[in-house]
C-alpha cells in the first residue's frame, strides 16, 4: 500500500515541476492492452529554467519518466522498454497516417528513475556512464534512447536536489534538509513541501507502515508544524495590515464627507481599494483640495480612478 503512496508522490512531484514548461500526461494509456506510461512530458519551450537543475536537463526534449520506489530489476527495465517501443510505434503510425516521416528526435527519450540499481542489472543492458551526464546516470545503447538514473549515486548538489527527493532513507532526508534551506518565497519549495506533507498524512492513515516510512513521518512532523505556525503568523500580520488599511479608508472618507458632503459611491469604493500608503498620501493631499473635482484629478493622475 505505501509503495503506491510513494509512486503517486513521484508522479505528482514531477508533474508539478514540469507542467509550467510543457504538456504533462500522467498514466498515459498507449494501447488497447492498457500499457501505462507513468509520466509523458512534451516541452513547449526550448529552455528549461536553471533552478530545475538536472531534471531540467533530462527534460530538454520530449521524454518518458518511469520512477521506481524500489531498486529497478531487469524485468522492470524490460517493461519500460516495451512501453517506450509501444509509444514509438504509436507515433510512427500517426506520422504515416499524416503522410510524413518522423525523425528519431521526435521519439521520446525514456528515463528510468530508481533509488539504487545492482551492477548486474546495469551490465545486463550494456549501460554506461558518460562525461556529459556524469555520476549516477547510465545510458543504454543509443538506439534505445534510454537512461537509468540511479538517484542514490547522484552528487549531493543543488543541481540534483529535485531528483534526490524521489530517493529513499538518508538520501531523501538530506534532500529534504536542503529543500528546507531554500528561501521561503521559493515557489518550488512551498509546492514540494505540500506534496511531502500529503505523503506523510497518507502514510499516517495507513494501517501498516515500514520503519522507513515511520521515520519519514517523524522527520516531516516538526517541519510541518513550523510551516503551519509561520503561515498563521503571516495571516495575523496580513490581518493587522488589512485592519489598518480599513481604518485609514474610513477616516479619509469621513474627512471627505465633512469637507465636501456626500461622496459618490464609485469614488468611495475606489478610495477603499487604495493601499495603506495610498490612503496616507491622500489624507495629506486632501487638505489642499478645493472640491470633488480636485479629488478626482488626484486619483486619475495616479491611475487609481478612470
Amino acid at each position: 500500500m505505501t509503495r503506491f503512496i510513494w509512486d503517486k508522490f513521484s508522479k505528482d512531484f514531477l508533474e508539478t515541476l514540469l507542467s509550467p514548461y510543457g504538456q504533462v500526461i500522467v498514466s498515459k494509456e498507449v494501447t488497447s492492452e492498457v500499457k501505462k506510461i507513468d509520466l509523458w512530458f512534451a516541452p513547449n519551450t526550448s529552455n528549461r529554467p536553471a533552478h530545475l537543475g538536472l531534471l531540467g536537463k533530462l527534460s530538454q526534449s520530449s521524454c518518458l519518466f518511469e520512477p521506481y520506489r524500489n531498486p529497478v530489476s531487469q524485468d522492470d527495465i524490460l517493461d519500460c522498454l516495451d512501453r517506450q517501443l509501444t509509444v514509438r510505434g504509436l507515433l510512427r503510425r500517426e506520422a504515416k497516417k499524416n503522410k510524413r516521416r518522423i525523425s528519431n528526435d521526435e521519439i521520446p527519450r525514456l528515463w528510468i528513475l530508481t533509488p539504487t540499481a545492482s551492477e548486474s542489472v546495469l551490465n545486463a543492458f550494456s549501460s554506461h556512464l558518460t562525461p556529459e551526464w556524469g555520476e549516477g546516470i547510465y545510458l543504454l545503447p543509443d538506439p534505445l534512447k534510454t537512461g537509468v538514473v540511479v538517484i542514490h549515486q547522484l552528487p549531493e548538489t543543488s543541481e540534483t536536489l529535485w531528483l534526490r527527493l524521489i530517493g529513499r532513507g538518508r538520501k531523501r532526508d538530506e534532500a529534504i534538509a536542503q529543500l528546507e534551506s531554500l528561501p521561503a518565497d521559493n515557489p518550488l519549495r512551498s509546492d514540494t513541501l505540500e506534496l511531502l506533507y500529503n505523503v506523510s498524512r497518507n502514510l499516517e492513515a495507513t494501517a501498516k507502515t515500514s520503519q522507513e516510512d515511520r521515520e519519514f513521518i517523524m522527520r516531516l512532523a516538526p517541519l510541518y508544524q513550523l510551516e503551519k505556525e509561520q503561515t498563521l503568523q503571516e495571516g495575523r500580520q496580513e490581518g493587522r495590515q488589512e485592519g489598518r488599511r480599513e481604518e485609514a479608508a474610513n477616516l479619509v472618507n469621513k474627512l471627505l464627507q465633512r469637507r465636501f458632503g456626500e461622496t459618490p459611491q464609485n469614488i468611495e469604493e475606489t478610495i477603499r481599494g487604495l493601499s495603506l500608503e495610498g490612503l496616507e498620501d491622500l489624507a495629506v493631499a486632501l487638505l489642499d483640495f478645493e472640491g470633488m473635482t480636485a479629488l478626482v484629478s488626484w486619483l486619475e493622475e495616479r491611475a487609481y480612478f478612470s
